[in-house]
């Protein structure tokens, strides 16, 4: 397994720990004013953690699974491209959530995060299968 691929594998489990921390964060302050812990308002600060969050755990371990797989099967630039591409998508989407403000909002980095998560994962699915 080369650098690139173990750097990317490694910033998106930390993205997850760190969104995972601020839903913490959020539900921390909400409790210390007795606020309510499952929120459904789309605009509701914690619940936008929690998605971002749920989001980013729903897609990275997948992302990371292919990586690592392909890495055994294949080695060079395409692998190293769709490992910077995944990390990138990753970020963007989790930020774009973040900045947001709502769930409803639409924003460049959460639509585009999400499209180059989608393009990305099915693209290292098919570069295992082919690799085989």
């Amino acid at each position: 397994m080369n650098d690139i691929v173990i750097i990317s594998i490694a910033l998106m489990g930390g993205l997850l720990f760190v969104l995972g921390a601020n839903v913490t964060r959020h539900r921390i302050s909400r409790g210390a004013s007795g606020g309510d812990q499952a929120p459904s308002d789309p605009g509701d600060a914690l619940l936008v953690a929690i998605r971002a969050h749920g989001n980013a755990a729903e897609y990275v371990p997948t992302l990371a699974v292919l990586l690592i797989v392909n890495s055994f099967l294949i080695d060079g630039w395409w692998l190293d491209a769709l490992a910077v591409a995944a990390t990138v998508a990753r970020f963007a989407h989790g930020l774009g959530m973040l900045a947001s403000g709502s769930l409803m909002a639409r924003s460049p980095f959460k639509d585009g995060g999400a499209l180059l998560t989608y393009v990305t994962g099915v693209a290292l699915a098919v570069t295992a299968l082919v690799g085989l």
